[in-house]
């Protein structure tokens, strides 16, 4: 059942729920103030008979349509003449003490049998008497009849012309979220250049349609890095592969020649190791954006690990600071930072140790010419390298982009600047547990 046809059929049955308990309020309303309107006929006319008798005159009871004057012993003392028999038997006048209005039967029809009569029976003063005033209630009752079988025939009209109303309007609120599914799904891929339709107004299907549309643009941007990671990798390892096989074929070529295959073998060898470097660089990234990169903390001393890992000369300073962390990975960062600040043109690099906020920090400035400005606000981007003559570049563009890697992956941060005067700097910020090295 379509999400149209549920909100229908709620919107019926909690239409019908209203409308029930709706107009049997009414009929009971109307029925009580028809009843009320009677009773206060039967008092007025009550009060009057009685003025009249206490005055001495009796004859305003013959007179009225329907009363009749009962002595303390139920015997009729006078009443309408035109009335069968008694409204009151016996029993019922030395009963009466006070005022009271009951709906009965009376003996009283002239062809039809008994008459539903309101009837209110009121002593007289302090004389015992007691004096009956009656209507005849079947036409109220008729009218109360006919009233409630309009209301019947009425609320499933009424249930059936808000349903109507109803669906038209689940159709015309629904409209655009049809819109949106045919055209989601007419989208096939996600560098797909199509977008949902903008739905106006700010309610809540037209927030969900912009909030889809954006989630769409989020999704072809990242399946556009994707793509694009996917054709880097694939370029960076062309080169290393082509580079390998042309080496084993010059060596299977010169099998006569030792010197000739040993030249090979060894460019070989240094092509396999850039392989297993950019594959295990891969695999790290690959790991970070799984959230399946584990680290196995131990106590580091980080300025013992800079003056230990960097392949450059390096001067630190700043306060020891010891961190829970993976010193493999550690190693890694540092590692990373001095092979892109030696691929840059830096002769020496500027480490400062310290803490800030709740967090051990690493600050790296090297000498070289810092980050071009077209590189600085992407220089974590796998693949990215400052010369755009990638095969003529050193390296393979993923150290920055596995610095922040392993760095995200302790809980941290990496940042990337360029120094007021020369030089980058890559700040490396880990989280706590830590504590000053001794």
């Amino acid at each position: 059942m379509s999400l149209r046809s549920r909100l229908v059929i709620l919107f019926a049955a909690g239409t019908s729920v209203v409308l029930a308990l709706g107009l049997s309020l009414l009929y009971l309303a109307l029925d009580r103030q028809l009843t009320a309107a009677v009773d206060a006929d039967l008092r007025g006319r009550a009060a009057d008979l009685i003025s009249g008798i206490a005055a001495g005159d009796r004859t305003a009871v013959a007179a009225d349509p329907m009363a009749q004057l009962f002595a303390t012993d139920g015997a009729l003392l006078t009443g309408t003449s035109s009335l069968p028999g008694p409204l009151l038997d016996p029993a019922r006048v030395r009963a009466t003490t006070t005022p009271s209005l009951v709906r009965t039967q009376l003996p009283i029809g002239y062809r039809s049998g008994p008459v539903r009569v309101r009837l209110l029976a009121e002593p007289v003063g302090a004389t015992g008497e007691v004096l009956a005033v009656a209507v005849a209630s079947g036409g109220v009752e008729r009218g109360s009849d006919r009233q409630l079988t309009v209301l019947l025939v009425a609320a499933p009209v009424l249930v059936a012309v808000l349903a109507a109303l109803g669906w038209l309007l689940v159709r015309a609120a629904l409209r655009p979220v049809d819109a949106l599914t045919r055209e989601a799904a007419a989208i096939s891929t996600l560098d797909s250049a199509r977008r949902l339709p903008a739905v106006s107004g700010s309610d809540e299907i037209a927030r969900l349609a912009a909030t889809l549309d954006d989630m769409l643009g989020r999704l072809a941007v990242s399946f556009a890095r994707e793509r694009a990671f996917v054709d880097d990798a694939s370029h960076e390892l062309r080169t290393p592969v082509a580079v390998l096989r042309g080496e084993i074929d010059l060596a299977l070529s010169a099998l006569d020649d030792s010197a000739e295959v040993e030249q090979s073998l060894r460019a070989a060898q240094d092509q396999v190791a850039r392989l297993a470097r950019l594959t295990e660089d891969l695999l790290v990234l690959a790991r970070e954006r799984g959230g399946s990169l584990v680290v196995h903390r131990e106590p580091v001393d980080l300025a013992d690990l800079v003056r230990a890992e960097a392949r450059m000369p390096v001067s630190v300073r700043g306060e020891p600071v010891v961190v829970e962390a993976d010193a493999d990975r550690l190693r890694q960062v540092i590692a990373n930072l001095a092979a892109n600040s030696t691929a840059a043109g830096a002769t020496r690099a500027d480490v400062r140790i310290g803490t800030e906020t709740g967090a051990a920090v690493l600050e790296w400035s090297d000498d070289g010419p810092g980050f071009a400005p077209e590189v600085l606000a992407s220089a974590f981007e796998r693949f990215v390298r400052g010369d755009p003559a990638r095969s003529a570049a050193p390296g393979s563009g993923l150290g920055l982009s596995i610095v922040r890697a392993i760095a995200i992956a302790h809980g941290g941060t990496a940042t990337a600047r360029n120094a007021p005067t020369d030089g980058a700097v890559v700040t490396v910020r880990l989280p706590g547990p830590f504590r000053n090295g001794a």
